[in-house]
């Protein structure tokens, strides 16, 4: 219950205020701790989009079942290592940081999002919900990326605003080609599909 709320208030911190809460990450040699949180919210996602799609009609299958409880959480966990690289190339371009830790406490702090945007893609219906739901979680995602840049490992405003706007340039390049399709598609394979007729 204490590492429950612990997560609920860092959460909350990360919402209303991230600026504070990325400052004070610091490294102390607890990676474990965001290892942990990032299969929990993995798992929490797997659970929540299966059992959506149980609402929805589906069948439960053994592949299903072991994708939810195994799959999405080993790949959120995949998720923070790929993206503490990424974060560590950032900060090496934009004079921050060179701790690999405080990178990836600085991620899994924002897992809560993972599967809050599972969920939000497997309720796109659509063609047209599916665009805006992909829209709105990518651009959060740049917003939270871009202050764990600045904040978390300290990089240089300018630098980080110059990094995370080539990261926008690349979304919406990807939005405005045809490799959208692919993009939802990972999101809403039905949805997405619903875009192609």
């Amino acid at each position: 219950m204490k590492k429950i709320k612990k997560w609920y208030n860092s959460t909350k911190d990360v919402i209303i205020n991230p600026r504070r809460f990325f400052s004070k990450i610091v490294a102390d040699g607890d990676i474990e701790e965001s290892m942990l949180k990032a299969f929990i919210y993995g798992l929490i996602g797997g659970v929540l989009v299966l059992g959506l799609r149980l609402i929805g009609g589906a069948t439960v299958t053994i592949n299903s079942v072991f994708t939810a409880i195994v799959i999405v959480p080993v790949v959120a966990v995949a998720l923070l290592f790929v993206g503490g690289g990424l974060m560590m190339l950032v900060s090496e371009i934009t004079g921050g940081e060179r701790d690999w830790e405080i990178a990836i406490k600085g991620l899994a702090s924002i897992f809560f999002i993972y599967p809050v945007i599972l969920v939000m893609n497997a309720l796109a219906f659509n063609c047209i919900s599916l665009w805006i739901i992909s829209i709105i979680g990518d651009l959060y995602v740049l917003f939270l990326f871009y202050n764990i840049a600045l904040y978390c490992m300290r990089g240089k405003r300018g630098a980080v605003i110059t990094v995370v706007g080539i990261f926008a340039l690349f979304l919406l390049t990807v939005y405005l080609s045809d490799y959208h399709i692919g993009w939802l598609l990972m999101k809403n394979t039905s949805a997405a599909l619903s875009c192609l007729l």
